[in-house]
């Protein structure tokens, strides 16, 4: 089967919506519930203090900003959360008010590549599995260097392929094959979960992709492993 790796913003926009009621419960299921530990580790990179305004790009249902509000290795003081699946928003909306945390927390619809945000505004910017969502990653990455202020920093986590032999084999017929049907059973949607993987394997190599933030204003930058490579953080500063 073909499966489309479009990423128009309405196309990617709509089958988030679509699975979003059951996005939490899935993401915890397919990762073994690795993702609260990957979460946890993205935060802590970010050196928390307690008074940084911290920007959550593709915040989805406010996992990771409510990660970055609550972590004992230090919270941010306000989050701002930024989607363009209105549904999802919705939801992270709802997640923060039920956590008392919506004094902290403001949401907005709007394209990564195009934040509706002041210049030089945020201590720190996050993603969590979204940049590879995105139309245009160059374009993120640039308006990430914008909106924050000088010194500093950038955390993204995202999906990549382990490298040892055996177990990117393992992997990969898990990512391709048994994770396709869970996701396309409990999400009641036919595309979302066969897009994911193939989203995966289209994405920049940890080496190319920590070379695009260095082109677009970031020092420091570190392609870090998580989980034999499952995943990768993405750690740099703004120059």
């Amino acid at each position: 089967m073909t499966v489309s790796t479009d990423k128009a913003p309405a196309r990617i926009a709509g089958m988030f919506d679509s699975i979003a009621w059951r996005y939490d419960r899935l993401n915890h299921l397919l990762s073994l519930g690795l993702d609260r530990r990957w979460r946890r580790r993205a935060v802590r990179e970010l050196a928390l203090g307690g008074g940084e305004q911290v920007l959550d790009v593709c915040t989805g249902t406010a996992d990771l900003a409510v990660e970055a509000l609550t972590a004992p290795s230090g919270q941010a003081r306000e989050v701002v959360g930024v989607d363009f699946a209105g549904e999802m928003l919705r939801l992270a909306a709802g997640k923060v008010a039920r956590l008392n945390l919506a004094s902290r927390a403001r949401f907005a619809r709007a394209d990564a590549t195009r934040l509706p945000l002041a210049g030089s505004s945020f201590d720190a910017a996050m993603v969590a599995f979204g940049i590879r969502n995105v139309l245009d990653p160059e374009a993120a990455i640039e308006e990430f260097r914008r909106v924050l202020r000088p010194g500093g920093r950038l955390a993204i986590l995202e999906f990549g392929m382990p490298k040892i032999p055996g177990i990117r084999a393992a992997y990969r017929a898990y990512f391709r094959w048994v994770l396709p049907r869970i996701g396309r059973r409990m999400s009641q949607h036919g595309e979302a979960y066969s897009y994911l993987p193939a989203s995966v394997e289209q994405f920049p190599e940890p080496e190319d992709f920590a070379t695009l933030l260095r082109q677009h204003g970031f020092s420091d930058v570190r392609a870090v492993p998580l989980t034999f490579g499952i995943v990768y953080l993405y750690r740099a500063t703004r120059a």
